[in-house]
């Protein structure tokens, strides 16, 4: 990062992106209260730091040693942000402030009956987003790929399901992309744009909904280290996008776990990101679990650990439920989910486990 002069002015800042640019890489600016820090993105190698820390209006030409470097809390601290994690703001919600948020609705849209049943259930559960999933993600061909997959048109009009369904109830809505060709779509109408644990790998799919400026909510592949999923959350920041929701959706079980749980929620993986990074943390226990009886204690235990959120799956009758019926709650159960998580996050004082 080049940490600039309190007094440095915009002729020498922009001297100084030129100078970055000159070498081929890009340059993120951040403006604080107090200074200005510019981080360098592209590859490094070659770059002459000494150069940069005699540009006029520089005070310091400082490496990052993390791959994920204009996430990190120190990048935030030198451009002057003071603040424990970003807050993003969709609406009238606000994901990583005071109180968690809760983020609830059907694994896939079956309907628009189906969906204006269960929105009016987890809104008055509690729940501020409503989510629905419209392209699934599926591991076998035969099974249900949501409505999206029967042609454009079909996913739109599913679409303005969502829409309507979030207008209705006053709630932002999410939905999961699922390749490139949904992004212009899909950014058209919902609030917030999810890359599920598949696709945390697909650096062209995080760039190009990235530059749709609008949150996403990003999940850790089940297979994917801390600092991998930090790594791959830092392109879509290189696109001026800082509006990023980090999800533990649950790894890998060794061993014979997967015949308990689906996958193993790695509560340990919230303290340690948030003392990473600045932006918030949410879990989604349906995922992790994979059955509805763990739903609650998993719940408690994400936000006893500090998480900002979380997202669940909701159906108003599981049993019928053409996707993940296993994992599915009811709003009654996400309700009581709602008010015992509320009051663990009081009972611990809001606590942040920020660095």
């Amino acid at each position: 990062m080049i940490i600039m002069k309190s007094d440095a002015t915009k002729e020498q800042i922009d001297h100084v992106i030129r100078e970055i640019e000159k070498y081929g890489l890009r340059a993120d600016v951040s403006q604080g209260d107090y200074r200005t820090v510019i981080g360098l993105i592209g590859d490094e190698r070659g770059v002459p730091f000494d150069h940069f820390a005699v540009l006029p209006g520089v005070k310091e030409a400082r490496m990052v040693e993390t791959p994920y470097k204009l996430i990190t809390r120190e990048y935030a601290r030198m451009a002057g942000d003071q603040s424990e994690r970003r807050i993003i703001k969709v609406g009238d919600v606000r994901i990583g402030g005071d109180e968690p948020v809760f983020i609830a609705g059907p694994c896939a849209v079956e309907s628009k009956a189906q969906l204006m049943t269960i929105a009016e259930g987890v809104k008055k559960a509690g729940a501020h987003i409503l989510r629905g999933g419209i392209f699934k993600p599926r591991t076998s061909v035969h099974s249900f790929q949501g409505l999206g997959a029967a042609g454009e048109d079909e996913a739109e009009e599913a679409l303005t399901w969502m829409r309507e369904a979030g207008d209705r109830y006053e709630m932002p809505v999410v939905t999961e992309i699922r390749g490139e060709s949904q992004v212009d779509l899909v950014a058209k109408y919902v609030d917030i744009i999810q890359i599920g644990a598949r696709n945390m790998y697909d650096q062209d799919l995080l760039i190009a909904v990235a530059r749709k400026k609008k949150p996403i909510l990003y999940k850790r592949h089940f297979g994917a280290g801390i600092e991998e999923f930090l790594s791959f959350a830092e392109y879509m920041v290189a696109e001026d996008n800082k509006d990023i929701i980090l999800c533990e959706r649950g790894i890998l079980p060794l061993g014979k776990g997967k015949s308990y749980t689906r996958y193993t929620l790695d509560l340990a993986a919230v303290p340690v990101i948030q003392k990473e990074t600045y932006l918030p943390v949410i879990i989604d226990p349906s995922h992790a679990a994979g059955r509805r009886d763990l739903i609650f204690n998993l719940s408690c235990a994400g936000i006893a650990v500090g998480a900002c959120g979380l997202i669940v799956e909701v159906h108003h009758n599981p049993e019928e439920a053409l996707v993940d019926s296993a994992q599915q709650i009811t709003p009654a159960e996400c309700k009581e989910l709602i008010t015992a998580c509320r009051q663990i996050h009081k009972a611990i004082g809001g606590r942040k486990n920020g660095g």
